[in-house]
């Protein structure tokens, strides 16, 4: 997460189709190092090289497609593929995991990503659009990449440590500060440096703070759903790992259909401003929907908030970036999807970590919390529905 801003300017300086290219050959490489690792130091290693890779990778791909296709209809249609994609990949991932880890064992999750990645690496070439030459700059704002990944580390690891150290510790409450002042550092580094990481421009682009905005409080809240799904199907109705993540298909393919049916009429006929709102207010009441389902003790009723969660969020995922590409020059599309998917990877741990909190501090002898903490998770993603009456209603784009 902390990278991706790095990587988003580096689609922008040195081409999106070249950085797509390198971020999967470093995935792919990196899988193979996690599948055969032996011990847990080259496990983690391979872990955070597969994060720099996506950290290419996530930008690249936006950029290659808010570029290829024109504001409209097709670029429309071309968010509804990509929406389809990455809405089976992010909310079925922990189904599919669960069922390789299961059969195959751990190792598999890694392998998984090999074929994939090789296959990006050898077709880009001849099937995605030349990059464009840019003029050359001085470089790479690296002070800055370094204090927005410490300064974003150091608050997740503060709220992390509060659940179990205390949250006056100075482990804990150190930590946060620590991060808070690194990214305050962040905004004094932005301003003097020749080339800066977050262009001036940038920072006051209002579609592209609300959508970080709004993206921010929804992936902590689906991340947490995710947490209290496997929590509550394991660990108190005893299903088995393998049961579990078949369980959790059906989201994944209401996620895919809600892309693939819902996006483009909902785009073409409401616009961003209204999709947002109402993608965000069903979030929310899908959360409440968790909540609801969780004392009944059983899966069955627990099915229908996993299926509404995929249509949900699957749906508002692509719409949120096709927010965000509105009002930002070509030239700029990395590190502009690359600070919305900042603010999504932040979001998620910190919106995790927060409502786990929620959920420790509501347990009792008669509830085990995940309850409090969907309700609390719905309570601010419906609250942040607001936000999006911001945005301009029209373009779709």
């Amino acid at each position: 997460g902390g990278f991706l801003l790095l990587g988003g300017r580096a689609a922008d300086r040195l081409g999106a189709r070249r950085m797509l290219v390198a971020g999967a050959a470093l995935m792919g490489a990196a899988s193979v190092a996690g599948a055969l690792a032996q011990d847990p130091g080259v496990l983690i290693a391979a872990r955070a090289l597969q994060g720099l890779g996506a950290a290419a990778l996530f930008p690249a791909t936006l950029s290659l497609l808010n570029n290829t296709f024109r504001k409209g209809p097709e670029r429309t249609r071309a968010m509804a593929v990509w929406g389809t994609a990455g809405a089976f990949g992010a909310l079925a991932g922990g189904a599919v995991g669960g069922i390789l880890t299961s059969v195959f064992g751990w190792p598999s999750v890694f392998w998984a990503l090999v074929p994939a990645t090789l296959a990006v690496v050898v077709a880009a070439p001849g099937v995605l659009p030349a990059d464009v030459r840019r003029p050359a700059r001085a470089g790479f704002d690296l002070p800055g990449a370094a204090a927005v990944t410490a300064g974003s580390l150091l608050v997740v690891l503060g709220i992390s440590l509060g659940q179990s150290a205390g949250w006056a510790s100075w482990q804990s409450a150190g930590a946060i500060l620590l991060g808070l002042l690194t990214l305050g550092a962040l905004l004094l580094l932005e301003r003097r440096a020749p080339d800066p990481l977050l262009p001036a421009g940038l920072l006051t682009n209002r579609p592209l703070l609300v959508t970080m905005a709004l993206v921010f409080v929804l992936m902590g809240t689906v991340n947490t759903l995710h947490y209290v799904y496997t929590t509550h199907v394991q660990g108190t109705l005893g299903l088995s790992p393998l049961a579990a993540g078949l369980g959790f298909l059906p989201q994944g393919l209401a996620a895919m259909l809600g892309s693939a049916l819902l996006l483009p009429p909902l785009l073409d006929r409401w616009g961003v401003r209204r999709a947002l709102v109402a993608g965000m207010a069903g979030s929310g009441a899908t959360a409440a929907l968790f909540a609801a389902a969780l004392a009944a003790d059983s899966y069955w009723a627990m099915l229908p908030a996993v299926v509404l969660l995929g249509v949900t969020a699957g749906t508002t995922y692509p719409v949120l970036f096709a927010a965000a590409a509105s009002g930002v020059a070509d030239d700029e599309q990395g590190v502009g999807s690359a600070m919305v998917s900042t603010a999504q990877q932040i979001g998620a741990a910190v919106g995790l970590a927060s409502l786990v909190a929620v959920a420790d501090a509501a347990a009792g002898p008669a509830s085990s919390g995940l309850g409090a903490a969907s309700l609390a998770g719905g309570l601010a993603t419906a609250a942040a529905a607001l936000l999006a009456l911001a945005l301009r209603s029209r373009p779709a784009g």
